[in-house]
């Protein structure tokens, strides 16, 4: 039998579940060296289970291939640049296993109870890292080319009031400006249901900006790459305007986005590092006292 642990047999299920059955029994022969004949893809996961020594061999596998890896990680909720090579998203996910919170690892949405008031020593960076990953793992769930439960997405997020700027730069331009809780939610909703795209932001320090006014509106500015299924479409710019809502649990909602999709030349290719934002401290200052 295998060394796995409940964590890793559970998530390894998941991984070669994202597997065609002719992949699945051909791993499975190459695990056994063909001593088990299985006849479905139930017995092919128990006997490659059964008979893989750890997790990681089982991982390296080249039948288990890198983009199987990364949808496992963004499903989720763990945030890895598109550029990560396999032996990264190996490494995380061994840690995502043999962390004793690795069931706790979705974020919930930034509230009075997890997240500090704005006062002496608070930080918006932290914030800012906590609400990208609850927004962006809560917009990726609506899309269906991932498979998973979409959670509770609608208006609820979002000031009455709230105004999205959305800039995307392809073939063509094309600029929208819409108001209201209602039309932005689903908006955005079909950035991701509809059109199956993936936003996957860059939490890294030079993707990450996030800065507080002295009256309650957080500023937060990520970037990032835009991708349906395992292509890489381009990049993202978006900038959140929050505010805390003392009627909703003093919870932050969202007053306004700045969205800009930059389109990439599929001849071009990604480059080897995650994106920046390109606006600095003081646009986003000047954006705050707006």
């Amino acid at each position: 039998m295998s060394g796995l642990s409940e964590k890793e047999r559970l998530g390894l299920k998941k991984i070669l579940g994202f597997m065609t059955t002719g992949d699945l029994i051909s791993l499975s022969n190459t695990v056994t060296n063909k001593m088990i004949v299985v006849e479905n893809v139930a017995e092919a996961v128990e006997t490659i289970l059964s008979f893989s020594k750890n997790a990681e061999e089982l991982l390296r596998r080249k039948k288990v291939q890198r983009d199987l890896i990364f949808k496992y990680l963004a499903k989720e909720g763990v945030t890895m640049s598109p550029n990560s090579e396999k032996h990264q998203l190996i490494k995380r996910t061994l840690e995502l296993w043999s962390s004793a919170k690795a069931n706790d690892n979705v974020p919930q949405q930034p509230t009075a109870s997890n997240s500090r008031d704005i006062k002496e020593g608070f930080d918006p960076l932290v914030l800012g890292q906590q609400f990208c990953q609850w927004f962006f793992q809560l917009l990726n769930s609506q899309n269906p080319s991932l498979g998973q439960q979409p959670q509770e997405w609608g208006p609820q997020h979002f000031w009455p009031d709230v105004r999205l700027q959305l800039a995307a730069r392809a073939a063509i331009e094309q600029t929208d400006e819409l108001l209201g809780a209602e039309m932005v939610s689903l908006r955005l909703l079909a950035l991701t249901s509809a059109e199956r795209l993936f936003f996957c932001p860059n939490l890294e320090p030079h993707g990450l900006k996030a800065l507080a006014s002295p009256h309650g509106l957080v500023l937060v500015g990520v970037a990032g790459t835009i991708h349906r299924d395992s292509a890489c479409l381009g990049i993202f710019e978006q900038i959140f305007g929050l505010i805390r809502s003392p009627l909703d649990k003093n919870s932050w909602k969202i007053k306004f986005i700045n969205l800009k999709i930059k389109g990439q030349d599929p001849l071009a290719g990604m480059e080897g590092t995650a994106p920046a934002l390109s606006y600095t401290s003081s646009e986003l200052q000047r954006l705050c006292s707006s």
